[in-house]
């Protein structure tokens, strides 16, 4: 070999090398790489099934495991626009880059995906590869269903297909430069979609297995909960540390006891998972809100234990935006106690007092508690704006209080006005939103 032959191949040797440490770097863990111990591939896991469906489903038709499976996956609230027929797609997701639509999943041959084999609907899932070998943007979670078995994939297309195909094209995605080059998602999943099945941990008991089973792949927890790294994708060096997904803050749900789950007992987190409601700890809203509604309070019981108890090991991430604890309860009174913006509070008289109360505990539901929320106590203020802005629609459990939207009723001026005062009152520090903060939130949230 030449010396200038042993240069060059010097060169791309250390360039390769460069590039495969820079791409570690950015990646990052994996989100099971906390746990340490040792996998193993899921035909040689001797301890039980941590993927597919509970013991009382495992009879059952491939169809009603595929229900079971796609609930899990939470694949309608994506897949559905509100108004329109189930799975039919063209649900926006607002970004700062453009807007994406959600696509049409019914058996549909010409707008949905009726013409999809099983292999297509495989790429699709766990690869994020269309039918037509275009490539998916990762706002269909495939870096975290890649972890689903065939198994699982394979049932819930066959639930999808059993569903009345309906014919919906989604509108077109209104991307700007570079974002609205598909084939740069080849590098982008190169990089950071694992492309690998689930493998249990065998220092890890069954239970945890199955929660991190279903955390992990079918609930997806991670991506809207996990802070994004510079390419977009999840940064598991502060896994579950929260963040900000759609116009809307998921809080931390690491195991830290002050901003995170650390001292949430095993009861609240199963109440809260289950019913969208814990005591102490507030109701679920926005996207959280509807993940309970549509997805995990049709868990079996012994899969929410599973997912408390995975929660439960995940290592301690600080959010030092939010305070080490929440505020107290407010005085009974409106005259005393803080004031921060005498417009809030008239804003507050006339249309929450009479459901949240002066003290901030609800004298007509729990679920309207606003005392001990993370969301009051969030010095942005993000959900408590978004709260007035669309509302809560719930639908679990029976009976369950929701809050008509304001947005349409007030200008951003006094969305901010009210968000202010909510905060400085019921929280541990007033936030200090704008009209401009208010209308840039507006823009972010999915339609």
């Amino acid at each position: 070999m030449s010396g200038k032959m042993r240069i060059l191949t010097s060169v791309v040797v250390i360039g390769v090398v460069a590039a495969g440490l820079g791409a570690w770097i950015i990646r990052g863990p994996g989100p099971l790489d906390f746990a340490g111990g040792t996998k193993v591939a899921l035909a040689d896991y001797r301890a039980g099934k941590p993927t597919g469906v509970p013991a009382k489903l495992e009879k059952a038709s491939l169809v009603e495991r595929g229900e079971y499976l796609a609930k899990a996956a939470d694949c309608m609230v994506c897949h559905t626009k509100p108004g329109e027929k189930d799975y039919s797609g063209g649900l926006a997701f607002k970004l700062p880059f453009g807007t994406l639509y959600s696509t049409n999943i019914t058996p549909d041959k010409d707008t949905g995906i009726g013409n999809y084999s099983d292999q297509d609907f495989l790429n699709a899932v766990q690869h994020g590869k269309r039918r037509d070998g275009a490539r998916l943007y990762p706002a269909m979670p495939y870096t975290s269903y890649t972890f689903m078995t065939d198994e699982d994939v394979l049932a819930v297309k066959a639930y999808l297909f059993s569903l009345p195909p309906v014919r919906a094209k989604a509108p077109d995605n209104t991307l700007s430069f570079p974002f609205n080059q598909r084939w740069a998602m080849i590098v982008w999943s190169a990089v950071f979609n694992p492309d690998t099945r689930f493998a249990p941990d065998t220092s890890k008991s069954p239970e945890w297995n199955r929660g991190a089973y279903l955390a992990e792949a079918l609930a997806h927890c991670g991506e809207c909960h996990t802070p994004r790294n510079l390419g977009f994708a999840l940064d598991n060096r502060r896994k579950f540390a929260g963040a900000i997904t759609a116009g809307w803050r998921a809080f931390n749900i690491s195991s830290d006891k002050a901003t995170g789950l650390g001292n949430w007992s095993d009861q609240d987190l199963i109440s809260y998972l289950s019913l969208g409601h814990a005591p102490g700890h507030g109701s679920a809203s926005g996207p959280m809100g509807e993940a309970v509604d549509r997805s995990f309070s049709q868990f079996a019981p012994k899969d929410i234990r599973a997912i408390v108890a995975y929660l439960r090991s995940v290592p301690p991430q600080p959010s030092p935006e939010l305070p080490a604890t929440t505020a107290p309860v407010a005085p009974a009174s409106h005259k005393e106690g803080i004031t921060a913006d005498a417009r809030g509070k008239m804003l507050f008289a006339g249309a929450c007092a009479s459901c949240h109360g002066w003290s901030g505990e609800s004298p007509v539901s729990p679920m309207a508690t606003l005392t001990g929320t993370w969301a009051v106590n969030d010095p942005a203020a993000t959900n408590v704006a978004q709260i007035v802005i669309s509302g809560t629609k719930r639908h679990t459990p029976d009976g369950a209080l929701s809050m008509p939207a304001f947005g349409n009723a007030y200008t951003d001026d006094e969305i901010a006005a009210v968000a202010n005062y909510v905060t400085a009152r019921f929280g541990t520090k007033g936030s200090k939103l704008t009209a401009k903060d208010v209308a840039g939130l507006r823009q972010q949230t999915a339609e």
